[in-house]
């Protein structure tokens, strides 16, 4: 049986406002690189970002589910926590 691709819960923050953005990839670096240099979106309002917090799941699913939870937070605080290793994320 084939190993499923892993995928990543992300964090970026912007270099040059006080913003984070949280999503998932099989491949965090060139999400990055794409949040820098093509996206169009809210991203493209606070370039440069930065990666500061990656975290591995075994499947999309599970990674999708950490991703809500962390974005159901609304919290910055929350998230500086979750990068300082001060938050429990399951």
């Amino acid at each position: 049986m084939d190993n499923p691709i892993p995928y990543f819960l992300y964090i970026l923050k912007s270099e040059v406002a006080d913003r984070y953005y949280v999503g998932v990839s099989s491949n965090p670096q060139r999400r990055l690189e794409y949040h820098n240099g093509f996206e169009k979106g809210f991203t493209s309002r606070y370039r440069p970002w930065a990666i500061v917090f990656t975290r591995k799941y075994p499947s999309k699913a599970q990674a999708l589910v950490a991703e809500t939870t962390v974005k159901a937070w609304k919290s910055s605080k929350m998230i500086e926590r979750l990068i300082a290793g001060e938050a429990v994320l399951l």
